[in-house]
């Protein structure tokens, strides 16, 4: 396919350690049955958020004995919900603190998204190679979303930050999941080895997929997506410290804060900020 964009070349980056995951033990946790019925897409998308949720089990939960054993007790019912189902909605003994009365989304990283290690890693890497804060706030933001849900998440994302950021940071984060797998040499960006291993060679991205990828791909906001493609790839490092900290001020002037708060602004996606707030609201 036909890039329209000319790359300088210190935009190309040198990729990241992968991290290491055992086929054997990923397919132990999703179930043999479970990616035999799987889409190509559908255990690409699994495999990234397996390993997302590897990172954040890495940080010690704040956890007690009763919510270890009712997280036992669901392992041996076998109680499952729907792959898609977003992080917040998976079954779990949590009990979520009250919002602020006008959450901002400092509020909704510490008190939902928390630890949020992989978009940390993603962002970190691009605020230390000096890359644009459009780019930053982009990589910090990308896939919040899988907190509320997992299906066609590029596309979940962009709706959800789409009233508060720049037309090009939401509309590079629809399009980043599209071009996850088409690389790009220009900027270093390989297709993910990793895929290879999981699932084999045969992968073909479904036709929705490769017709979004196109269109982005000749579009004049191709790099806005691809860039976050690139620093996902650093956004899997076992082992690396992150905090929100060094981006609060990148917030500030690049995240449309509604006095409001979060959910209360009555935008085309404040009620998806109400869902993450309060995931236990019966109705």
């Amino acid at each position: 396919m036909t890039v329209c964009a000319e790359i300088a070349e210190e935009d190309t980056v040198q990729q990241p350690p992968e991290m290491k995951v055992d086929r054997r033990t990923f397919l132990s946790a999703v179930g043999v049955g479970a990616i035999g019925a799987m889409s190509h897409e559908d255990r690409a998308e699994e495999l990234e958020h397996y390993m997302i949720h590897r990172l954040d089990d890495s940080v010690p939960p704040a956890a007690d004995g009763e919510e270890a054993a009712l997280l036992e007790l669901y392992e041996a019912q076998e109680v499952r919900a729907p792959r898609g189902t977003g992080s917040l909605f998976m079954p779990n003994g949590r009990e979520f603190e009250p919002m602020p009365a006008k959450p901002t989304l400092e509020d909704f990283f510490r008190l939902r998204f928390n630890p949020a290690t992989h978009v940390l890693q993603s962002a970190t890497h691009a605020l230390e190679t000096d890359q644009p804060e459009s780019t930053i706030i982009a990589c910090l933001l990308h896939d919040v979303v899988l907190n509320l849900i997992k299906v066609d998440h590029g596309w979940w994302g962009a709706q959800l930050v789409e009233p508060y950021v720049d037309e090009k940071v939401s509309w590079g984060i629809r399009y980043h999941a599209p071009l996850r797998f088409y690389p790009d040499d220009t900027v270093g960006y390989e297709y993910p080895e990793m895929y290879n291993r999981i699932f084999g060679e045969d992968y073909v991205p479904e036709p929705y997929i490769r017709e979004a990828a196109e269109f982005a791909q000749s579009h004049r906001w191709y790099m806005e997506a691809r860039m976050i493609t690139v620093n996902d790839t650093y956004g899997f490092q076992e082992g690396m410290q992150v905090s929100l900290d060094p981006f609060i001020d990148i917030i500030g002037r690049n995240f449309k804060q509604p006095k409001e708060g979060l959910g209360y602004d009555n935008s085309a996606s404040a009620h998806m900020w109400r869902t993450i707030a309060n995931p236990n609201r019966p109705l």
